[in-house]
């Protein structure tokens, strides 16, 4: 099993989550973060004052799936949070050593 774990846009967060469901992956975590890459913020204009915004709001997805639909899964999060622009995201894959099921005390196999 894998985490794969991917921060998009907040606008692409349904597209990611359609195109997840089409390929099969059911259950995910969605969080609200803020963070930057290499665009580093931008400046903006509030109140006639010009700031500059270097955390910008973004949504983290976290999915575990089977080795078998790692790849699967990764293109549907590229394909579907893709714009073209800088700012797009990042997917990471993680190794998963145990998942247990909490309510049964099962081993969960995903």
């Amino acid at each position: 099993m894998k985490i794969v774990k991917a921060i998009v846009r907040p606008n692409k967060v349904d597209d990611v989550k359609d195109a997840l469901s089409q390929n099969g992956v059911s259950g995910m975590t969605v969080t609200e973060v803020r963070g930057h890459g290499r665009q580093r913020g931008h400046s903006t204009v509030y109140r006639g004052s010009e700031y500059e915004v270097s955390l910008l709001p973004k949504i983290e997805i976290e999915v575990v799936v089977p080795d078998a639909l790692v790849d699967d899964a990764i293109n549907a999060i590229m394909k579907a949070a893709r714009t073209g622009e800088i700012g797009d995201g990042r997917v990471f894959v993680i190794p998963v050593e145990q998942g247990l099921i909490i309510r049964t005390g099962e081993e969960d196999v995903v």
